[in-house]
């Protein structure tokens, strides 16, 4: 039973961890090939308060703000580039990160941070609450989707310009997609820490960055339910098939490739294409 109940909370986390992403890159548009980095944040500032003795719930807040701090500061910096340009520029920002955690004694150095507190929910009770937030975040997107802030991003990632020649505030709305979704990834990297009860900086390094894209394309840029789905049964290859733990990158970077390649809408964009043929065919019968 634990073994199920650790794979429904890592499950949940990755979740959480590539909608996140999805609002960013699948929402708004903005390429993040660093989003590993506010996981980070959000990781050792829980690890750290944590430590301090503050309780696991009341460093959720502080780790999804100092996230979203990092985030608007890369989202301001990033405000005059775009494309391929954006997406060197948040890859650099995970290497600063692990660079920099690397360096610092206070925060464990190259040996990372161990024991972490428990969380004092239990295992099953934190696999529910990882759950629910999982859930409550599936709903935030879903909304933010059908709101004029939403409908703005989705503008904002088909045609910056003309959003501009319309008269929208551009960078605000993409400061504030960077905003929203590394709060929600300091958020997921707060659960990482008190899940493992050990954190190192190898946790939020490229690789990771890298993982968490190949779940929001697997399952289509842009959808909520099948980056859910995606982000679920990647998280879980590893542990169901073990070889796959040590091929992992290869794996991964093998679905971004045949996705991109075959097909960009990920699997949510063959559904609607299989879908579409399906109707056409019963059209001319």
């Amino acid at each position: 039973m634990d073994y199920e109940i650790t794979l429904l909370t890592t499950m949940a986390i990755s979740v959480i961890f590539a909608l996140s992403l999805n609002l960013i890159t699948g929402f708004c548009g903005q390429i993040s090939l660093g989003h590993a980095a506010f996981q980070g944040v959000g990781a050792y500032a829980a690890a750290m308060l944590g430590k301090a003795g503050w309780p696991f719930l009341a460093t959720l807040p502080v780790a999804m703000l100092l996230a979203c701090v990092l985030g608007l500061i890369v989202g301001l910096a990033s405000l005059r580039v775009r494309d391929d340009f954006l997406a060197i520029t948040t890859m650099g920002v995970v290497f600063l990160f692990v660079g920099f955690v690397r360096q610092q004694d206070w925060l464990g150095g190259e040996m990372g941070v161990s024991s972490i507190p428990d969380h004092g929910m239990g295992k099953f009770g934190f696999m529910a609450f990882g759950i629910v937030l999982a859930a409550l975040v599936a709903g935030l997107s879903i909304y933010i989707r059908r709101t004029w802030m939403g409908r703005v991003f989705g503008g904002i990632a088909e045609d910056e310009d003309t959003m501009r020649v319309l008269g929208i505030d551009v960078p605000r709305y993409k400061l504030a997609a960077f905003a929203i979704g590394t709060a929600l990834a300091g958020l997921s990297g707060a659960l990482l820490a008190y899940h493992l009860q050990f954190i190192g900086a190898e946790n939020f390094g490229f690789i990771e960055s890298i993982t968490v894209l190949s779940m929001v394309v697997f399952g289509g840029i842009g959808s909520v339910a099948w980056v859910v789905i995606a982000a679920a049964v990647l998280s879980a290859l590893p542990a169901w098939f073990q070889v796959i733990g040590d091929y992992k990158l290869l794996v991964y970077g093998g679905l971004l490739f045949l996705m991109m390649r075959f097909s960009p809408g990920g699997i949510a964009g063959l559904v609607r294409r299989m879908f579409a043929a399906s109707k056409l065919r019963e059209g001319k019968a």
